[in-house]
């Protein structure tokens, strides 16, 4: 996800204030009832999607050259801000309830939440009812529907103009009502965190945790993103540059090759071998040793763009559980400070997390490791060489640990300092730090794990869910039903062969 620079305009000191719920009261409570204009509720929601790159196609005349421009090209490429058809957005007149619930219906279908909540929802009790435009109707029955809409007495107030503080309510409403909308309604799991998150961000709850500990750790493959399309990510990345880049294989080491077979012979015929893990990681650190982090994210990038295997509508980039996307999202617009904890490769990670669904910074995504060099060092110790302006960062060929089990803990507390108080995995390797979060802690705390029951959607397998369940049972963890708890895994474009 590409960002752009700070704004520095007054308009864009209240979209910060905005953009979290949380903190809607004080910044706008000097002057809540001026109205809001157009502009700063597209430019809100552009920022709540982490602004993303449209390619710089600026359609309303208008908008062009101000503060606001960028985002008024995100709007018109989502759908989400229509103009007045003729190329204009009037983005400086103050917005009315019909223009604004119009905008988050529409956002809502970019996001694609289930609007469908509108279709049974009367809205003809209300005074104004049969003077509401045609085009905003389906709108205002979806916000009424959903509990978007705030109280508004006798009349929906369709042409009255939006106050800040009646945005702040709306936008805050929306948040809540949209919160893990890829996931069943009955589902457990989502009304046990749901109920977690509303009483520890609530001030007047004793279960209240202060911003600063609002930590959450996850596990990577098998809970955010695919874990088996034969394997996971890094052993199907090694398993490629060993035996099929015609720019290595022939290059590749006897030990890399013996790795690489193993993979080769567990994709195809389910062989477990003792100790792979670790192999696997002495391989990877060898096969790509000499690179840059650049070339190394570059050969990444170009493996993420490959098929996936089991999938129609799917590269190996795009296996992103879109419900845990959600959970995410969900936790960071609640002031949770969100850190990834993988087994693999940590820059394997970072490369992975490139540019993708999720704005997590490379400074909390922690993972299993290989030593970096200057390019210029060789064999010289760290303690005894200096960094020149000729070096650049290489990987260094050596292998240093594999982050699994009790390491995620011990890491943990080596890179962040404080013990978490939400912890998210899959397996056993996850086993430890699900227990370190919810033992002897000073706050309420919760540990999820996911449990891979889905064989229609997604590579699952029945026989591990059924022991992942008995251990969530044995050990007080949530067990997450990849089956019954999400609407979707991929996105309805993405088919299971």
């Amino acid at each position: 996800m590409k960002k752009t620079g700070a704004f520095l305009t007054a308009s864009a000191i209240l979209i910060s204030a905005l953009l979290s719920a949380s903190s809607f009261a004080e910044p706008i409570a000097d002057n809540s009832s001026a109205a809001i204009d157009r502009a700063v509720v597209l430019q809100t929601l552009y920022e709540r999607e982490g602004r993303p790159d449209t390619g710089g196609d600026y359609p309303f005349a208008d908008a062009e050259g101000t503060w606001y421009y960028t985002a008024s090209a995100w709007g018109s490429y989502a759908g989400i801000i229509l103009g007045d058809g003729e190329g204009n957005l009037h983005g400086d007149c103050p917005i009315t309830y019909a223009e604004l619930v119009s905008m988050l219906y529409r956002y809502a279908q970019y996001k694609g939440y289930d609007v469908s909540v509108g279709e049974d929802t009367n809205i003809l009790s209300y005074d104004d009812a049969f003077e509401i435009p045609g085009w905003s109707m389906a709108a205002f029955q979806w916000a009424c529907g959903a509990g978007v809409m705030p109280e508004t007495g006798s009349s929906l107030n369709y042409d009255k103009t939006v106050t800040r503080s009646a945005f702040a309510e709306i936008l805050s409403r929306f948040t809540n009502e949209t919160a893990l909308s890829l996931w069943t309604d009955d589902a457990e799991s989502k009304n046990e965190l749901v109920s977690y998150v509303k009483a520890v961000t609530d001030e007047t709850s004793p279960d209240y945790i202060p911003v600063e500990d609002r930590i959450a750790v996850f596990d990577f493959d098998g809970t955010l993103f695919c874990e088996t399309d034969p394997n996971y990510f890094d052993y199907c990345l090694l398993k490629y540059r060993v035996l099929d880049d015609p720019d290595y294989k022939d290059k590749a080491s006897d030990f890399e090759r013996e790795v690489a077979l193993k993979i080769k012979d567990q994709n195809e015929n389910g062989t477990s071998y003792s100790g792979l893990e670790v192999d696997h990681g002495k391989a990877v650190a060898s096969a790509f040793s000499g690179m840059t982090l650049d070339e190394f994210n570059s050969y990444i990038q170009q493996f993420k763009a490959h098929e996936m295997p089991s999938y129609d509508g799917m590269t190996r980039g795009g296996g992103f559980y879109k419900p845990m996307v959600e959970v995410v999202e969900y936790l960071q617009k609640n002031d949770f400070t969100v850190y990834i904890v993988s087994g693999t490769d940590r820059l394997i990670v970072r490369g992975i997390m490139y540019e993708n669904v999720l704005d997590i910074p490379n400074s909390q995504i922690i993972g299993s490791d290989e030593i970096i060099v200057a390019s210029n060092q060789g064999e010289t110790d760290g303690l005894n060489y200096v960094f020149t302006d000729s070096d650049e960062l290489i990987l260094g060929g050596e292998f240093i640990i594999k982050n699994l089990k009790m390491n995620k803990v011990s890491v943990i507390m080596q890179e962040i300092g404080q013990q978490p108080v939400l912890s998210f995995g899959n397996s056993t390797g996850d086993a430890s730090m699900a227990e370190y979060v919810i033992t002897g802690n000073k706050y309420k705390s919760l540990a999820f794990m996911l449990c891979c029951d889905d064989t229609v959607r997604e590579n699952g397998n029945e026989g591990k869910a059924d022991k992942m369940y008995a251990l969530c049972d044995e050990f007080g963890w949530i067990p997450v039903s990849m089956k019954n708890d999400w609407v979707t895994i991929y996105g309805d474009m993405v088919v299971k062969h």
